[in-house]
């Protein structure tokens, strides 16, 4: 899967750095969930790096880059998944399932982040380093909890 999501990047000139399709998508959704509240951002690409920088009230507030896009995280989480595989359809439509909810999580996560800094700047690095982080992981680990205790193969039935 990584060898593929690497051939995914490769087709963004690095050089020129044109920010990868699954970055830009996010950030597109960002900036709907926070029109919602009512927050009107602005997306700009930045000339200096692959990344998009999320503008409110014409202030810069967060740069999404690549590794905000959450693909390296629904990776490891599909392979954790396949290594204590069920049946083939459960596995498969929990996979789905789980990147479909990491997806929407993520784009929230960072919307919210967008809204926390603009209201606790202060908190930086306690939004971006801490909090944020440990809800998607969090997250994330919950799902492998679930998928064991309850879906995978050799998960103890409830008598």
């Amino acid at each position: 899967m990584i060898v593929i999501y690497q051939l995914f990047l490769n087709q963004y000139d690095a050089e020129k750095f044109e920010t990868d399709g699954m970055t830009q998508l996010v950030a597109r959704q960002t900036q709907d969930v926070l029109a919602v509240f009512d927050y009107g951002a602005k997306l700009i690409p930045l000339p200096e790096e692959p990344s998009v920088l999320v503008m409110v009230d014409r202030k810069p507030i967060v740069r999404i880059v690549e590794g905000c896009n959450a693909v390296s995280i629904m990776i490891l989480f599909t392979a954790f998944i396949i290594a204590f595989s069920g049946k083939f359809l459960r596995t498969f439509g929990f996979i789905i399932a789980g990147i479909l909810a990491i997806h929407i999580l993520n784009v929230l996560r960072i919307a919210f982040l967008v809204i926390g800094m603009i209201n606790y700047p202060q908190y930086e690095n306690l939004l971006h380093g801490v909090i944020f982080p440990l809800i998607i992981y969090g997250f994330i680990f919950l799902l492998w909890v679930l998928w064991v205790n309850k879906f995978q193969r050799h998960a103890k039935k409830n008598t």
